[in-house]
C-alpha cells in the first residue's frame, strides 16, 4: 500500500505545479489577447485565483522590466 500512496502524493504535487504552468500560459495568452474560449472556460471552472494573481504580477513585472530596458537602450 505504501508505494501507491507515495505515487498519489507525487501526482498531486505535479498536478499543482502543472496547474500553475497552465495558469501562467493562460495569463500570457491573455496579455497578448489570443486566449481561446476553451482555455478561458477551463480557467474559470478549474483555475485558482491565487495562481492568476501571482502569474499576473510576475507578467506585469516582466513587461515593465522590458519597457525600462528598451527605453534605456534607446535613450543614452
Amino acid at each position: 500500500m505504501m508505494p501507491t500512496e507515495n505515487l498519489s502524493k507525487k501526482t498531486k504535487s505535479s498536478d499543482k505545479n502543472s496547474s500553475f504552468k497552465t495558469t501562467a500560459k493562460s495569463v500570457g495568452a491573455a496579455f497578448f489577447g489570443v486566449q481561446s474560449n476553451k482555455n478561458r472556460d477551463r480557467d474559470f471552472s478549474e483555475g485558482k485565483l491565487s495562481h492568476f494573481i501571482i502569474a499576473a504580477v510576475i507578467g506585469v513585472a516582466i513587461f515593465i522590466g522590458v519597457l525600462i530596458a528598451a527605453v534605456s537602450l534607446v535613450l543614452p
